[in-house]
């Protein structure tokens, strides 16, 4: 029985490391920085697209932004969900000053769709142009460079879809430094993947693609049905080696307002892993392998810690245990070099065994349920 524990206490181990630096290192260590972008004296018309229920706070916060970036053909296009909290004002308000933003009210969702990829849907049908950036309203892009980082695969290369980094502020407290973590673990996955060639998934918090190939797909076309999805599954359903680009540069993040409140980060992230469900076969055992293997690893070294009577055993396992923490923590920090600028990741640690407790606690309440709401 302890030979067949240290079995797949190995084989557990293997597999971890394998991801760690054959996948994870494929953006951590081997992703070179793209030469700069050419200046361009017309580039091509950009619509960003973001789609508000009761944001007016936000709204106030994200426009300004937007209104400084230097992209030189854009179009800002609010589409306000059935917001009752001054949303309507300070759009006609803002729109009278600044000629780019146009604004479109959703006074209903019919009954068959779910809210946000209705407001998505509409605000994309009525766009001027044919590139659509995505974000959201408690998004700020940290550079007035945004647009034409996230645009340029789309418009100099000719593809589908560019995927950008979404990061969360920074704020005190265990919540946040557990966000911080899961972000960065999520972005190492998409990213590491789609460097490999096997895009699946994006965030419509920074999120780029061809309005044309949306309307040639009928929208959100079995997907209509799933809360989530406008982003993570549409990307998962269409994005291929050829049709996407991963957009990699600290000028191209968006930074989001983080959950403070525990109970509200679990309802999100019920509505995550929910759509999760939904993806390709193969995109959930690129996840379920890695995920289950970390159980595993997990469970398995603390039983062989806890029967072991003498310490060779432990030594041994405890080995192993240092040495897997010491390369996760040098691959984060490298990958939050690369997508932001900046490394600072001495938590990774404690919140690699939190993130386990919470990713099978929660993801699989989140995967079971059908009653998650957007707002």
């Amino acid at each position: 029985m302890v030979d067949i524990l240290w079995l797949v206490f190995f084989c557990a181990v293997a597999i971890q490391l394998f991801y760690l630096v054959f996948i994870f290192g494929r953006l951590a260590f081997f992703y070179q920085k793209p030469p700069e972008l050419p200046l361009e004296a017309n580039p091509e018309r950009v619509t960003v697209i973001v789609a508000a229920r009761n944001e007016v706070e936000n709204l106030k916060q994200l426009l300004p932004k937007l209104f400084k970036q230097d992209y030189k053909n854009l179009e800002i296009l609010i589409v306000n969900d059935q917001s009752t909290d001054g949303t309507e004002d300070l759009l006609l308000d803002y729109a009278a000053r600044y000629p780019s933003l146009r604004a479109v009210h959703v006074r209903y969702t019919p009954n068959h769709v779910t809210s946000k990829k209705y407001a998505l849907t509409l605000g994309i049908k009525v766009a001027s142009s044919d590139i659509m950036l995505l974000t959201d309203a408690d998004c700020i892009p940290v550079s007035d460079r945004w647009v034409t980082r996230m645009t340029a695969p789309i418009r100099l290369d000719n593809k589908v879809f560019a995927i950008g980094h979404g990061s969360y502020r920074t704020l005190p407290g265990i919540l946040n430094k557990l966000i911080q973590f899961e972000t960065m673990l999520t972005a190492l996955y998409y990213f590491s993947f789609g460097l490999w060639k096997s895009p699946f998934m994006g965030v419509g918090r920074n999120l780029c693609y061809r309005r044309s190939f949306f309307m040639e797909q009928k929208a959100f076309k079995g997907l209509w049905h799933i809360l989530g999805g406008d982003d993570d599954l549409f990307v998962n359903k269409y994005a291929n080696k050829k049709n996407t680009a991963l957009v990699i540069h600290p000028e191209s993040i968006t930074l989001s307002s983080p959950k403070t409140d525990f109970s509200d980060f679990l309802v999100q992230k019920r509505r995550h892993f929910q759509a999760g469900k939904y993806y390709r076969l193969k995109d959930k055992l690129k996840l379920g392998i890695y995920s289950l293997t970390h159980l595993v690893y997990w469970f398995s070294a603390i039983i062989l810690v806890a029967i072991s009577t003498n310490w060779e055993p432990i030594a041994l396992v405890l080995g192993f245990v240092l040495t897997r923490a010491l390369l996760q923590y040098t691959i984060i920090r490298q990958a939050k070099i690369k997508l932001e600028g900046m490394g600072k990741v001495l938590w990774t640690m404690f919140f690699d065994v939190m993130y386990m407790i919470y990713f099978w606690v929660v993801g699989t309440k989140g995967y079971l349920s059908k009653t998650v709401k957007w707002k």
